[in-house]
This record gives structure tokens, sequence and C-alpha cells, in this order.
């Protein structure tokens, strides 16, 4: 048994988020294991860019209102408690709903050779940030031409 300290919490590195997002790493496996996890505060609107993982992931809301997008159009509404799991590949955003702060869990796992995940383009989902009901299409925000849907 090993108990780990506290590791600190970082600003989110611009690049690949919209807002401010704070980062506190929890846990980095080591081999065999390749689990990551670590608790992800968002500001209110603030969010991911769009990302996918080779591995998929796993998202445990443990604070506030969020929203998961997809490719698709498709804009869940997540609660403290709730568990959204993206499957591997799928390209997809979350953060904070716009009037308030949301804090989840992100689980993943990285492939043998550490490559994890691949961010892309800003989501320019404004609208969908704005807190709609669940679940949301809102494909003039969402879908950029170009793009098939997927499922998170």
């Amino acid at each position: 048994m090993e108990l780990k300290p506290v590791n600190p919490t970082a600003k989110a590195p611009a690049s690949n988020f919209a807002g401010d997002v704070y980062v506190t790493p929890i846990y980095k496996g080591e081999e065999p294991s390749r689990m990551t996890v670590a608790l992800v505060r968002f500001t209110p609107g603030a969010h991911t860019n769009w990302h996918t993982h080779a591995v998929g992931q796993t998202l445990h809301v443990t604070e506030g209102v969020g929203l998961v997008g997809t490719r698709d159009g498709s804009v869940l509404r997540i609660h403290a408690g709730e568990t959204v799991i993206c499957p591997p590949g799928e390209d997809h955003w979350h953060g904070a709903a716009a009037d308030t702060f949301m804090s989840h869990l992100a689980m993943l796992e990285a492939l043998p050779d550490g490559g994890e995940p691949h961010h892309m383009a800003r989501t320019g989902h404004r609208r969908a940030v704005q807190g709609r009901q669940r679940p949301v299409a809102d494909t003039m925000d969402m879908r950029p031409s170009g793009h098939q849907h997927a499922h998170c």
C-alpha cells in the first residue's frame, strides 16, 4: 500500500481549453498500469477543445453542471454524480455550463507509447455552452463541415 501526497493544482494550457480550467493530477499509473486520473475544474462556460482518446475516456462529475458534445451535434447536460463514457477515437468536448462551475474526474488509459490525447480546434459551440437540456442538437455550432457523427 502507498499513500501519495496531494499534487499541486495547475492552470490548464490555453492551447487545449477555452476559458479558465484547473487540473489536479491524482494518479498516473506505472507499468503495467496506464491509467491516468485527474480532477478537472472548469469555470463557468470554460471547456476543452475538440479532442479524442485512443482508448476512450470516462468523466465522473463531482460538482456542478456541465456539458459534453459530439460531432453529430448532440450535447449532454451532466450533473454531479453522473458518469459519461466516451468511446475510443470519438471526437468530443466537455466543460461547464455557462452559469456554474463544474468539476469532474477525468479517467483515461494511455497507449503503451504514452500517446494521449489528441486535441483539435476550438469548438465554436457558444450557444451550447449557454446551458441546454439533455440531449441537445446544435448542429450549426457543433458540427463543422465534413465531419462524421460520433456518440459519447
